[in-house]
């Protein structure tokens, strides 16, 4: 396999990051270019994208905030990023097929959480699907039950990593 290079974002990466998501996710479920154009500039701290030699290939983001699950307006406005807040979400963990199952998510999700740590988070939250339930308690997630959220028109599973008490 490639090399592949863990960094922050910058606003150079919008097409990439915005085509990236389109190929990842429903069209129900996917961020818009708008909204990845407002992520990038609210939060770049906790955007990361992976790259090889010819380019982008995945990418991992979220806000901060003092609330204990993601609910569905957080993917929608970044008014709800506190930048001193407790809790780092995950809004999407995005890999393109052709790289998938070659440990690049969980080098994004390691650089993430390690990032929460150094920031001084308590938790790392995020939602899911059902089938991505087990790799998310890979990385020590713990499940919390059927999400509120119905992003997308999906079922959404809420998932806790307590970094500290």
């Amino acid at each position: 396999m490639e090399e592949v290079t863990v960094r922050g974002v910058c606003p150079e990466d919008l097409e990439r990051v915005t085509a990236v998501e389109a190929v990842c996710f429903p069209a129900a479920e996917a961020a818009t270019r708008e909204s990845f154009q407002e992520r990038i500039a609210a939060f770049p701290e906790y955007f990361f994208v992976a790259e090889v030699q010819r380019g982008l290939i995945g990418f991992i983001n979220g806000c901060v905030t003092n609330s204990p699950v993601i609910f569905d307006e957080m993917f929608h406005s970044t008014s709800y990023h506190i930048p001193n807040g407790e809790n780092l979400t995950v809004f999407g963990l995005t890999v393109i097929p052709e790289y998938r199952k070659q440990g690049v998510a969980a080098q994004l999700m390691q650089h993430f959480i390690q990032t929460a740590k150094n920031t001084g988070k308590r938790k790392v939250i995020l939602t899911c699907k059902e089938r991505l339930v087990p790799y998310y308690e890979s990385f020590g997630y713990a499940y919390d039950g059927i999400s509120a959220s119905t992003h997308g028109g999906a079922q959404w599973f809420d998932m806790t990593l307590v970094l500290k008490p």
